[in-house]
């Protein structure tokens, strides 16, 4: 059912795998798709590039273009995701999910026990997803993030043991 749907949109089932350097243009057009401050190529080209991060990126099918990614970046045992993004077309199929269990799956291996990130307060659909992945408000930081109006918004931060 779910290849007859994929089939009926034009959309590929995703394919998963690690980000590159390659990658780095692609990436900062998904990463401007889904944040209206956006990070540029040449920012995830210095964070792919650095040896404490780690990335995945969703295609859409194999060799097909980026659809989404998850980055991190740490120190054993902590590490912190950066940011996970999806491009609006392919939102609410699970995703922004699927590369975050993955991720944790593949961290977890690594030897990492604990994972933080921050989220805008008022983003319910991304709050729904760390809260459904086990993540606990630990702080908050207000005024850290801007809307797109430019308004101060409350940062949240989370954690997730993952070992």
């Amino acid at each position: 059912m779910k290849a007859l749907i994929a089939q009926w949109f034009g959309a590929k089932e995703p394919v998963l795998r690690t980000a590159t350097s390659a990658d780095a243009a692609a990436l900062a057009l998904v990463h401007a798709s889904a944040f209206h401050i956006a990070w540029d190529a040449a920012e995830f080209e210095r964070l792919l590039a650095d040896r404490l991060s780690r990335a995945l990126v969703a295609t859409d099918g194999p060799g097909g273009a980026p659809i989404g990614f998850i980055l991190v970046r740490g120190v054993k045992p902590e590490t912190e995701i950066l940011s996970v993004a999806v491009v609006p077309r392919r939102r609410g199929h699970g995703l922004a999910r699927r590369l975050l269990e993955r991720q944790l799956g593949q961290l977890a291996a690594e030897g990492f026990t604990t994972v933080f990130l921050e989220v805008e307060e008022g983003n319910a659909p991304a709050r729904r997803l760390y809260d459904r992945n086990g993540f606990a408000e630990v702080g908050r930081r207000a005024g850290y993030y801007r809307t797109a109006s430019g308004t101060p918004a409350t940062a949240l931060v989370m954690r997730r043991d993952i070992a």
